[in-house]
């Protein structure tokens, strides 16, 4: 894998989602692209006003859109849906859970600006527990996205597989950690740095706030593996057990509420295999708010200096 990360940022994902989309379809007659009334939002609009045979707007009624979906699915198509994270998730999970899932369809679902991504939209429109909500729907399959190289590559492979598909994704501009045009197994966590003392594993947002973390560590002695586990299920239990048994601590870093995200996922590997000293920067038992995002982050802990500080404390609790 090739990692370019050096604090720069990427291309928005909404430009890349706006020209994704359209190729795919271009590409797939069997690609049916559904929205709920935020086509604008992801650069879509143009083109699927241009071709209404392959793009449907919903209107705001995603669980509609979510039956529409299904059916669609149910007839040989390969749905792709979008809309903001909290309505990708909880407003149409029955709908998702029973018409998807349970009926044997298959769905890939995209659900933008989740967690404090959504900043000025607020608490309402921040979803915090999409994760867990998605991880509960048997046979599914959870990604965190960190850069556009990993969207473009996820969303290329979800289409052709089987099942009930959850991305959760920005839609402004996020660090770039890969070159472009790269091919991601789904499924695999991606070894981003090697390290002796504790493990980070981290998804999203969090993944280039990792490597910063690392950088701090170094500076005290302290050599921290980082791992990008943007599959969160299937996660990559294999890698997080080598890694824990290689370094005998672990950190789990997020932009979901703890419970039900990537730490529990790693707990519930680690206490069934290899009980491993762990600690989690996670958004703790709150509901969003109001702000922006860089203030959002300090005000869920969201931060480098608390992966830091949580890699420090799981170091001390192995010695």
């Amino acid at each position: 894998m090739n990692v370019v990360y050096n604090g720069e940022k990427d291309r928005a994902f909404k430009d890349v989602l706006s020209q994704l989309i359209p190729r795919l379809a271009q590409h797939d007659d069997d690609v049916i692209y559904l929205d709920a009334d935020l086509m604008s939002t992801i650069g879509t609009v143009k083109w699927a006003k241009e071709h209404p045979e392959r793009a449907i707007n919903c209107g705001v009624a995603e669980a509609n859109m979510a039956g529409i979906a299904a059916g669609l699915s149910s007839a040989g198509f390969k749905p792709i849906m979008h809309t903001f994270g909290p309505f990708a998730s909880r407003r149409c999970f029955d709908q998702i859970f029973l018409s998807g899932g349970y009926a044997g369809n298959s769905v890939t679902v995209i659900g933008t600006d989740p967690g404090v991504c959504a900043a000025f939209n607020g608490g309402t429109h921040m979803p915090f527990e999409d994760v867990a909500l998605y991880r509960t729907i048997p046979g599914s399959m959870v990604f965190d996205i960190t850069d556009t190289a990993m969207l473009e590559s996820v969303v290329e492979q979800c289409k052709d597989i089987h099942g009930i598909k959850y991305l959760r994704v920005g839609r402004k501009n996020s660090p770039k950690v890969y070159a472009d045009s790269q091919k991601f197994e789904l499924g695999k966590g991606i070894v981003l740095r090697d390290g002796k003392d504790v493990t980070i594993a981290a998804c999203g947002i969090m993944t280039a706030k990792a490597l910063e973390a690392a950088d701090v560590l170094a500076k005290e002695g302290i050599s921290a593996a980082v791992i990008d586990m943007f599959t969160i299920k299937p996660l990559d239990e294999d890698l997080l057990i080598s890694f824990a048994k290689k370094t005998g601590a672990v950190v789990t870093a997020e932009n979901h509420n703890k419970i039900g995200g990537l730490y529990s996922a790693c707990a519930a590997a680690l206490a069934k295999q290899l009980p491993t000293p762990l600690e989690y920067v996670a958004v703790e038992d709150e509901f969003g708010e109001v702000a922006p995002q860089d203030y959002l982050e300090e005000r869920f802990g969201l931060t480098v200096s608390r992966i830091a500080q949580k890699a420090r404390t799981a170091v001390k609790r192995k010695n």
